[in-house]
């Protein structure tokens, strides 16, 4: 779920940064992804807005979800049997490429437009399909990257 959430960071959404990783049976990563805008469209051409006069002039019509980032971005021949980690819920639109890509699991860390009608559309179809799909506990709150720690290290001389 680390890797996720650090993923998210990439996201220039102002309002929902989301991260997904998937990983196989080793929980080896195959794949990454963050909400963004599509390869070749500049995420400073296109609107990051949620709401506005027309529909076209929000992000929705055009950002790709993270999920879908993910299973797009795989390292691997498919992402069969795998199970994703993700900072949100699926949508019932991620849902449908989850199940088609064959990833058996979801564990999201929220939930918090669960009762939105794109949500209980997902969960409908993962139950319909087998896709198993559970709340992340975290066993501590915060991760630190610290990136000055590098240059505090004494140096080592190489023999």
């Amino acid at each position: 779920m680390a890797v996720a959430f650090l993923s998210a960071q990439r996201s220039k959404d102002p309002s929902s940064q989301v991260g997904a990783c998937i990983v196989n049976s080793e929980n080896k990563i195959v794949g990454i992804g963050y909400n963004g805008m599509p390869n070749g469209c500049s995420d400073d051409a296109l609107p990051w807005t949620r709401t506005a006069a027309h529909r076209l002039d929000t992000k929705y019509p055009y950002v790709c979800h993270a999920e879908l980032n993910a299973i797009m971005n795989k390292n691997s021949a498919d992402v069969k049997g795998c199970s994703m980690y993700v900072a949100l819920f699926p949508c019932n639109e991620c849902a449908k490429l989850i199940i088609q890509a064959g990833i058996k699991e979801v564990i999201f860390m929220s939930d918090k437009y669960h009762d939105s009608i794109e949500m209980t559309a997902a969960r409908w179809m993962f139950d319909l399909a087998g896709v198993v799909y559970r709340e992340f506990k975290p066993k501590c709150n915060k991760i630190i990257i610290d990136f000055d720690s590098i240059n505090s290290r004494p140096s080592q001389k190489l023999l």
